[in-house]
């Protein structure tokens, strides 16, 4: 017989079980309640980060911005401040009470330690920490995605020529902003005693315009004590009432907060001081609000927006609002730098009333609004979209992959920003061909020519250019003043106004100056040295 032989069976292997894959639902498990947030959370996180990521490309304005760094740079370096006016000749000798110099440290170390984009970075974060509060307060009391995205839209319509411009006034309009988010909260809180207090003991640092922040303290207080006196007609309603002590006690302990400052209470005064400057007065972004301006037009569609709000709303109408909206108006419309108080006010009053009015129709309507869903899977969302506009941002992509990014930073400033001008300025300073003596130069170049104008731009050394002026035009003579505007218009005696200061070299920009840089080319005694799109340098031929 013949064997039969089985064929060889093929090994057997063993086939481990499959590996769990974490995937996004194991991350939202680990998320706290407290930490949970909504889709509509979420879309607001995606508003506010684009709005991030554009305002991270915004050029950098060339105006006080740079005279503020120099600021920063000659205290960080001295490690003191100073007590007359350090950088303006003409103002040499004059008390200088330096009321934003927390922000031009915190500006010039930034600039030094983390480059041009860190400055990109505080300027987008401030104004998306406005709009974030705005917002917050504003879906808070309205329930409306709509509502909140409006609002946020009409302030920056409004505000938009003054938020355009990085400078320590937007430190103030972020505290002023923050302060109204906690006075109009329905929530008493205890931390808020300690909050206010050190709200206002940063502000009076970081700019002087914390006084509005106390005008808006008193504007609720007193509001509050009409309200009582109307419906109830009785002092001691007043009195009693806790709303009112609370106002009270916090105008009075930001009030003595603010004294925490290098100052004392002289920094009172230097306020004032600044504010009712005539120099300061001429300046074009102090003068009156016009309709024919951009933030005028603004300004009236809010305050019609908000006349049919207050019509239509069935919500009360308190006296502080009243109060605070006419009092603010009325200070716009004699200046429309004081446009950025007011807006804020308008646009949280009427997100309040329209919410009013929006609730009272869904409830005639008898649709009820479904709460939205907080799940740990919008949280996650959230993060990432927070996180993904960081990165999209040249600040973000310094810290992620430690360079610059592919941004050259003449790309990161003003096309109005004299470049070339500083560029020829400090080639002549090398050959020795740049004139000794003051520089006749555009008041708003100023700033930009003290900035620029150093050897070294980390250190404080003796500036190249002494210019006529700069931003700080409150610190000069009246006489100076008159005499630049003179200058600038080519008024008569405009030739001998130059031999009287000794300018030897002249810096104009080509837009606001034609006029004189026309008569400077027909005049024997000067001579053109350079000239480009932007502005024109001029040296006088027999130096004085």
């Amino acid at each position: 017989m013949t064997a039969v032989m089985n064929p060889p069976q093929p090994p057997r292997v063993e086939i481990a079980p499959q590996t769990q894959l974490a995937d996004a639902s194991m991350l939202e498990d680990k998320v706290p309640d407290y930490l949970k947030t909504s889709r509509t959370t979420a879309g607001f996180a995606l508003v506010l980060g684009l709005m991030y990521v554009l305002l991270s490309y915004h050029p950098l304005w060339h105006t006080d911005l740079w005279g503020h760094l120099a600021y920063g740079r000659l205290i960080v370096d001295t490690k003191s401040l100073p007590t007359t006016e350090p950088l303006m000749p003409l103002a040499a000798g004059v008390p200088f009470i330096d009321t934003a110099w927390l922000s031009q440290v915190i500006g010039f170390e930034a600039m030094n330690r983390l480059g041009i984009t860190s400055l990109l970075f505080l300027y987008a974060a401030s104004i998306t920490a406005m709009a974030g509060l705005l917002v917050w307060r504003g879906y808070h009391r309205s329930q409306s995605a709509a509502i909140t995205l409006t609002g946020l839209l009409l302030w920056l319509w409004g505000c938009w020529q003054h938020l355009n411009i990085m400078r320590p006034q937007m430190a103030g309009i972020l505290c002023f902003i923050l302060l109204l988010t906690l006075l109009t909260s329905r929530h008493r809180r205890t931390w808020h005693w300690a909050a206010v207090p050190a709200l206002f003991v940063a502000w009076a640092n970081l700019h002087g315009s914390f006084l509005i922040g106390l005008v808006l303290l008193a504007g609720m207080a007193f509001g509050r004590m009409l309200d009582l006196a109307v419906r109830c007609g009785e002092v001691r309603a007043i009195r009693r009432d806790s709303l009112v002590r609370r106002y009270v006690l916090m105008l009075e302990l930001a009030a003595v907060a603010v004294l925490c400052n290098p100052y004392g209470v002289r920094l009172y005064a230097e306020v004032f001081n600044v504010a009712s400057n005539p120099n300061v007065a001429e300046l074009t972004e102090w003068g009156p609000l016009q309709l024919r301006m951009a933030q005028g037009q603004a300004t009236a569609v809010i305050a019609l927006l908000l006349v049919v709000l207050y019509r239509l709303s069935p919500r009360r109408v308190t006296a502080a609002e009243v109060l605070l909206l006419f009092g603010f108006g009325a200070a716009a419309m004699w200046s429309s730098r004081m446009l950025v108080w007011w807006v804020p006010l308008a646009v949280t009053f009427g997100m309040q009333h329209a919410g009013a009015i929006w609730h009272q129709w869904r409830t005639n309507s008898e649709t009820a609004a479904t709460p939205a869903q907080r799940t740990g899977r919008w949280s996650v969302i959230t993060a990432g979209i927070l996180w993904i506009c960081f990165a999209f941002t040249p600040f973000g992509g310094r810290v992620l992959h430690g360079k610059e990014g592919k941004l050259k930073p003449e790309k990161l400033l003003s096309r109005q920003t004299p470049l070339g001008v500083i560029d020829h300025l400090k080639k002549q300073a090398d050959q020795t061909q740049l004139p000794r003596g003051l520089v006749f130069n555009t008041y708003e170049w100023g700033d930009y020519l003290l900035w620029a104008g150093s050897d070294d731009l980390s250190r404080a050394g003796p500036p190249k250019f002494k210019v006529f002026l700069a931003s700080h035009v409150h610190l000069v003579p009246r006489e100076v003043w008159n005499d630049y505007v003179a200058i600038s218009n080519v008024a008569s005696g405009w030739e001998e106004m130059l031999d009287r200061y000794g300018v030897n070299l002249i810096v104009l920009d080509s837009a606001t100056h034609a006029p004189l840089i026309g008569r400077l080319r027909e005049n024997e005694n000067w001579r053109q040295t350079y000239s480009d799109n932007i502005g024109v340098v001029f040296i006088r031929r027999k130096a004085i």
